[in-house]
């Protein structure tokens, strides 16, 4: 069985979240194995709080624009029903989950006041210092490192960084990103509510293309790729994907 993954960012009207700062925006993509379904989960949210000047120059999300978007509240099963049981692929994972956290124990739902309890977490900041120890691992810098195109990124945006990070990460842990979706907009499934689906395109090879050679692993090769995904899993708090798929 294929693994569901959700791709997720947000942005908030500041930080730290100890000092009262809210989401006001989720992005989320989906992922079934390591193909892009085509759902994604996207909402401003409207904070009861005005964001600070400095998280605004991140964001370029204004008070004013808030102003009658839904609160948390109103879309916060909607938002679980999305995640609920998948692994979260976030970047700094650990500011996300806890404005997140924070949202559900405003509510009341101690339940789900603590996501890891239904969700697995892959933090790929931490994924990317461990493979680049020293180095800037922003989603930027990853950007550059892996030749993802951020060209439309001259501020954060939550959809548009997780569809972002969706590509990083893939192309981070040597997978594919330009294969099918593994939904269409046409079949009227596999979009949330108020959400929608990116348009597929296969790429196929030519008939006539040369075949590619097969270099077999020695056992050099064998063991550094098992000592790699220790340490994938070691950074991660996780299994390497590579090792949850081989047990399945």
């Amino acid at each position: 069985m294929a693994i569901r993954s959700v791709v997720l960012d947000t942005e908030t009207t500041g930080m730290p979240v100890t000092d009262g700062h809210r989401i006001i925006e989720i992005g989320c993509v989906e992922l079934m194995g390591r193909r892009l379904t085509g759902r994604h989960f996207h909402v401003y949210l409207q904070p009861d709080r005005e964001s600070d000047e400095g998280a605004i120059g991140v964001h370029g999300i204004t008070n004013e624009f808030l102003v009658g978007k839904p609160h948390f509240a109103e879309v916060a099963d909607e938002f679980f029903e999305f995640i609920n049981g998948a692994q979260l692929i976030i970047h700094n994972a650990a500011f996300d989950v806890g404005f997140i956290n924070n949202e559900f124990a405003l509510m009341g739902q101690t339940d789900r006041a603590d996501i890891t309890r239904h969700c697995s977490i892959l933090d790929t900041l931490m994924m990317a210092r461990g493979r680049h120890p020293g180095q800037r691992n922003s989603l930027d810098a990853l950007c550059k490192r892996y030749g993802v195109d951020n060209s439309g990124r001259e501020l954060h945006g939550a959809l548009l960084d997780s569809e972002i990070l969706a590509d990083v990460y893939l192309t981070m842990t040597g997978g594919q990103t330009s294969l099918s979706l593994a939904g269409n907009a046409s079949d009227g499934n596999g979009s949330a509510e108020g959400s929608g689906n990116r348009s597929s395109q296969i790429r196929r090879l030519p008939a006539d293309r040369t075949p590619t050679a097969i270099i077999r692993a020695s056992e050099q090769d064998m063991a550094e790729h098992a000592a790699r995904l220790e340490a994938i899993a070691k950074s991660a708090g996780a299994p390497a994907l590579w090792t949850q798929l081989c047990e399945q």
